[in-house]
Protein backbone atom coordinates (compact mmCIF):
# COMPACT_ATOMS: atom_id res chain seq x y z
CA UNK A 1 0.00 0.00 0.00
CA UNK A 2 2.80 2.42 0.89
CA UNK A 3 4.39 1.76 -2.50
CA UNK A 4 1.27 1.95 -4.67
CA UNK A 5 0.01 5.11 -2.95
CA UNK A 6 3.19 6.94 -3.92
CA UNK A 7 3.13 6.37 -7.66
CA UNK A 8 5.08 7.12 -9.70
CA UNK A 9 8.39 5.91 -8.31
CA UNK A 10 6.92 4.62 -5.06
CA UNK A 11 8.97 1.97 -3.28
CA UNK A 12 8.08 0.17 -0.07
CA UNK A 13 10.69 -1.67 2.01
CA UNK A 14 9.59 -4.18 4.64
CA UNK A 15 12.15 -5.67 7.02
CA UNK A 16 11.22 -9.02 8.52
CA UNK A 17 12.78 -11.27 11.13
CA UNK A 18 15.52 -13.65 10.04
CA UNK A 19 18.95 -13.22 11.60
CA UNK A 20 20.68 -16.12 9.85
CA UNK A 21 17.96 -17.55 7.61
CA UNK A 22 15.46 -16.04 5.23
CA UNK A 23 12.53 -18.41 5.71
CA UNK A 24 10.11 -15.73 6.92
CA UNK A 25 11.09 -13.34 4.13
CA UNK A 26 10.79 -15.92 1.35
CA UNK A 27 7.48 -17.32 2.56
CA UNK A 28 6.07 -13.81 2.94
CA UNK A 29 7.22 -13.13 -0.61
CA UNK A 30 5.63 -16.28 -1.97
CA UNK A 31 2.47 -15.86 0.07
CA UNK A 32 1.75 -12.24 -0.83
CA UNK A 33 2.56 -12.29 -4.53
CA UNK A 34 3.21 -8.53 -4.39
CA UNK A 35 6.96 -8.53 -3.73
CA UNK A 36 9.38 -7.43 -6.44
CA UNK A 37 12.69 -8.01 -4.63
CA UNK A 38 13.49 -10.39 -1.78
CA UNK A 39 16.81 -10.16 0.07
CA UNK A 40 17.94 -12.91 2.46
CA UNK A 41 21.11 -13.75 4.42
CA UNK A 42 21.84 -16.86 2.34
CA UNK A 43 22.23 -14.87 -0.89
CA UNK A 44 24.76 -12.05 -1.22
CA UNK A 45 23.28 -8.70 -2.19
CA UNK A 46 24.56 -7.22 -5.44
CA UNK A 47 23.80 -3.51 -5.62
CA UNK A 48 25.05 -2.42 -9.05
CA UNK A 49 25.75 -3.97 -12.43
CA UNK A 50 23.60 -6.05 -14.79
CA UNK A 51 22.31 -8.19 -11.91
CA UNK A 52 22.26 -5.38 -9.37
CA UNK A 53 19.29 -4.78 -7.10
CA UNK A 54 19.22 -1.04 -7.74
CA UNK A 55 19.03 -1.17 -11.56
CA UNK A 56 16.46 -3.96 -11.27
CA UNK A 57 14.26 -1.89 -8.97
CA UNK A 58 14.46 1.09 -11.29
CA UNK A 59 13.38 -1.08 -14.23
CA UNK A 60 10.50 -2.50 -12.22
CA UNK A 61 9.38 0.96 -11.14
CA UNK A 62 9.50 2.09 -14.76
CA UNK A 63 7.29 -0.84 -15.77
CA UNK A 64 4.61 -0.67 -13.07
CA UNK A 65 5.13 2.63 -11.26
CA UNK A 66 6.09 1.13 -7.91
CA UNK A 67 8.05 -1.70 -6.27
CA UNK A 68 7.98 -3.66 -3.02
CA UNK A 69 11.13 -4.93 -1.31
CA UNK A 70 11.21 -7.54 1.46
CA UNK A 71 14.49 -7.89 3.34
CA UNK A 72 15.44 -10.24 6.16
CA UNK A 73 17.13 -8.51 9.08
CA UNK A 74 20.30 -10.58 8.70
CA UNK A 75 20.84 -9.83 5.02
CA UNK A 76 23.63 -7.62 3.73
CA UNK A 77 26.51 -8.39 6.09
CA UNK A 78 28.72 -9.06 3.07
CA UNK A 79 28.43 -5.40 2.05
CA UNK A 80 27.89 -3.70 5.42
CA UNK A 81 30.27 -5.77 7.51
CA UNK A 82 29.74 -7.69 10.72
CA UNK A 83 29.74 -6.39 14.27
CA UNK A 84 31.31 -7.85 17.39
CA UNK A 85 28.79 -6.04 19.60
CA UNK A 86 25.87 -7.87 21.15
CA UNK A 87 22.48 -6.71 22.38
CA UNK A 88 20.94 -7.15 25.83
CA UNK A 89 19.90 -10.70 24.93
CA UNK A 90 23.40 -11.71 23.89
CA UNK A 91 22.61 -11.76 20.19
CA UNK A 92 25.03 -10.26 17.71
CA UNK A 93 23.98 -6.80 16.60
CA UNK A 94 23.05 -6.75 12.95
CA UNK A 95 23.71 -3.95 10.46
CA UNK A 96 20.70 -1.77 9.71
CA UNK A 97 20.00 -3.23 6.30
CA UNK A 98 16.56 -1.63 5.96
CA UNK A 99 17.81 1.91 6.45
CA UNK A 100 20.81 1.16 4.23
CA UNK A 101 18.62 -0.03 1.35
CA UNK A 102 16.38 3.03 1.70
CA UNK A 103 19.37 5.37 1.46
CA UNK A 104 20.91 3.51 -1.47
CA UNK A 105 17.66 3.42 -3.45
CA UNK A 106 17.06 7.14 -2.97
CA UNK A 107 20.67 7.86 -3.94
CA UNK A 108 20.47 5.67 -7.05
CA UNK A 109 17.33 7.36 -8.35
CA UNK A 110 18.79 10.79 -7.62
CA UNK A 111 21.88 9.93 -9.65
CA UNK A 112 19.56 9.09 -12.54
CA UNK A 113 17.91 12.50 -12.25
CA UNK A 114 14.75 11.07 -10.71
CA UNK A 115 13.04 11.18 -7.33
CA UNK A 116 11.82 8.04 -5.57
CA UNK A 117 9.46 8.05 -2.61
CA UNK A 118 10.78 5.26 -0.40
CA UNK A 119 8.79 4.11 2.64
CA UNK A 120 10.49 1.85 5.19
CA UNK A 121 8.46 -0.40 7.49
CA UNK A 122 9.82 -2.56 10.31
CA UNK A 123 6.91 -4.55 11.80
CA UNK A 124 9.30 -6.52 14.04
CA UNK A 125 7.41 -8.84 16.38
CA UNK A 126 4.00 -7.57 15.31
CA UNK A 127 3.93 -10.35 12.72
CA UNK A 128 3.71 -12.78 15.64
CA UNK A 129 0.80 -10.92 17.19
CA UNK A 130 -2.07 -11.86 14.91
CA UNK A 131 -5.09 -13.46 16.60
CA UNK A 132 -5.14 -17.25 16.64
CA UNK A 133 -7.63 -18.89 14.31
CA UNK A 134 -9.43 -22.20 14.86
CA UNK A 135 -6.60 -24.20 13.30
CA UNK A 136 -4.03 -22.52 15.57
CA UNK A 137 -6.11 -23.24 18.67
CA UNK A 138 -6.57 -26.90 17.74
CA UNK A 139 -2.87 -27.36 17.02
CA UNK A 140 -1.80 -25.76 20.30
CA UNK A 141 -4.27 -27.89 22.23
CA UNK A 142 -2.85 -31.05 20.65
CA UNK A 143 0.71 -29.97 21.42
CA UNK A 144 -0.14 -29.27 25.06
CA UNK A 145 -2.09 -32.48 25.59
CA UNK A 146 0.63 -34.65 24.09
CA UNK A 147 3.35 -32.88 26.09
CA UNK A 148 1.46 -33.79 29.27
CA UNK A 149 0.93 -37.37 28.06
CA UNK A 150 4.65 -37.73 27.43
CA UNK A 151 5.63 -36.31 30.81
CA UNK A 152 3.15 -38.53 32.65
CA UNK A 153 4.51 -41.53 30.75
CA UNK A 154 7.95 -40.79 32.18
CA UNK A 155 9.64 -39.29 29.12
CA UNK A 156 12.10 -36.41 29.43
CA UNK A 157 14.20 -34.41 26.98
CA UNK A 158 11.58 -34.41 24.25
CA UNK A 159 9.44 -32.00 22.29
CA UNK A 160 6.12 -32.55 20.58
CA UNK A 161 5.59 -32.06 16.87
CA UNK A 162 3.43 -32.98 13.92
CA UNK A 163 4.96 -35.49 11.50
CA UNK A 164 2.99 -37.08 8.67
CA UNK A 165 -0.20 -35.71 10.24
CA UNK A 166 0.51 -37.49 13.53
CA UNK A 167 1.61 -36.06 16.87
CA UNK A 168 4.98 -37.53 17.82
CA UNK A 169 7.64 -37.15 20.52
CA UNK A 170 10.89 -35.70 19.16
CA UNK A 171 14.17 -36.03 21.10
CA UNK A 172 15.51 -32.54 21.82
CA UNK A 173 19.19 -33.51 21.19
CA UNK A 174 18.30 -34.57 17.65
CA UNK A 175 16.30 -31.39 17.09
CA UNK A 176 19.17 -29.09 18.04
CA UNK A 177 21.91 -31.19 16.44
CA UNK A 178 21.37 -29.58 13.04
CA UNK A 179 20.71 -26.07 14.37
CA UNK A 180 20.83 -23.41 13.07
CA UNK A 181 19.19 -24.23 9.78
CA UNK A 182 19.31 -22.08 6.71
CA UNK A 183 17.67 -21.99 3.32
CA UNK A 184 19.40 -23.65 0.40
CA UNK A 185 20.07 -20.83 -2.11
CA UNK A 186 20.13 -23.43 -4.88
CA UNK A 187 17.00 -25.20 -3.70
CA UNK A 188 13.40 -25.16 -4.85
CA UNK A 189 12.22 -22.54 -2.37
CA UNK A 190 14.60 -19.90 -3.69
CA UNK A 191 13.82 -20.93 -7.26
CA UNK A 192 10.15 -20.24 -6.52
CA UNK A 193 11.07 -16.79 -5.20
CA UNK A 194 13.04 -16.01 -8.36
CA UNK A 195 10.14 -17.18 -10.51
CA UNK A 196 7.69 -15.07 -8.51
CA UNK A 197 9.70 -11.84 -8.32
CA UNK A 198 11.71 -12.24 -11.54
CA UNK A 199 14.66 -10.67 -9.74
CA UNK A 200 18.21 -11.45 -10.91
CA UNK A 201 19.74 -14.64 -9.57
CA UNK A 202 22.96 -13.62 -7.82
CA UNK A 203 23.79 -17.06 -6.43
CA UNK A 204 27.30 -17.89 -7.69
CA UNK A 205 27.85 -21.15 -9.58
CA UNK A 206 29.31 -24.10 -7.73
CA UNK A 207 33.08 -24.20 -7.60
CA UNK A 208 34.90 -27.27 -8.94
CA UNK A 209 34.55 -30.04 -6.38
CA UNK A 210 32.05 -28.09 -4.27
CA UNK A 211 29.02 -30.04 -3.10
CA UNK A 212 25.56 -28.61 -3.58
CA UNK A 213 24.68 -28.85 0.12
CA UNK A 214 27.22 -28.67 2.93
CA UNK A 215 26.43 -31.44 5.41
CA UNK A 216 27.92 -29.35 8.23
CA UNK A 217 25.51 -26.49 7.57
CA UNK A 218 22.10 -28.12 7.15
CA UNK A 219 19.82 -26.40 4.69
CA UNK A 220 16.19 -26.82 3.82
CA UNK A 221 14.86 -26.76 0.31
Amino acid sequence: TEATCNRPNGIGIVKLMGRSAGFIAVHATLGSGDVDLCLVPEVDIVMEGPDGSLPFLRRRVKDQGYAVVVVAEGAGEEIMGTSADVDASGNKKLPKIGEFMKEQIEKHFKEQGEVATVKYIDPSYMIRSVPANASDSLYCMQLAQNAVHGAMAGFTGFSVGLCNNKMVFLPIPELVETSPRSMNPRGRTWERVLARTRQPNTVPPLKPGEKEVDSHAPMLR
